[in-house]
């Protein structure tokens, strides 16, 4: 599908991609599209997750995921077990597979603002590639370690609160 394609309404009247709802785990994302959640295990995480990511893909939208890197080649098999391409995607980047290391940890540590910097970034970008939404997945088990900036944690996500609402794009 040509990413282009949700960027506005026709002119026939009938509703873009980008209008269509999001859904996400039984619900309909509405205006506020941030949304945390917890999992028991890895199996229900992605039974949760993949069709949210999938519906994604197959609408043309923009998919940034950040993952633990021990679980890098895990994910790419989760995400090819539902049917996507994710080599293809990547290739015409659709697709943007990031370790922790490359996200909410560089050098070593968090630093709120350096990420809220690349949340903006990344959503931004997306729309400059052509893409009317992004489907922003992020996995954050790092919090649960001892690592350094991780005590500014809750006033990233509050910040967050005040960033998202400036886009349509989901963050999970």
């Amino acid at each position: 599908m040509d990413p282009t394609y949700d960027r506005e309404r026709s002119g026939g009247g009938t509703p873009s991609e980008a209008s269509q709802p999001i859904r996400f785990a039984g619900s309909v994302l509405d205006a506020q599209r941030h949304v945390c959640a917890f999992f028991h295990n890895p199996d229900e995480e992605y039974r949760v997750l993949l069709p949210f990511i999938k519906d994604g893909f197959e609408r043309g939208e923009k998919a940034f995921h950040i993952v633990d890197p021990k679980l890098r080649a895990e994910h790419r098999l989760r995400l090819e077990s539902a049917g996507i391409d994710v080599g293809t995607a990547e290739t015409s980047g659709q697709f943007e597979l990031r370790n922790w290391a490359d996200a909410y940890l560089r050098d070593g540590h968090f630093d709120q603002h350096r990420m809220l910097a690349l949340i903006e970034e990344v959503l931004d970008g997306g729309r400059q590639q052509g893409y009317a939404r992004t489907r922003l997945v992020a996995h954050m088990d790092w919090a649960l370690e001892d690592r350094p900036g991780v005590d500014d944690l809750v006033e990233y996500e509050a910040r967050l609160n005040y960033v998202l609402p400036r886009y349509k794009d989901p963050v999970i």
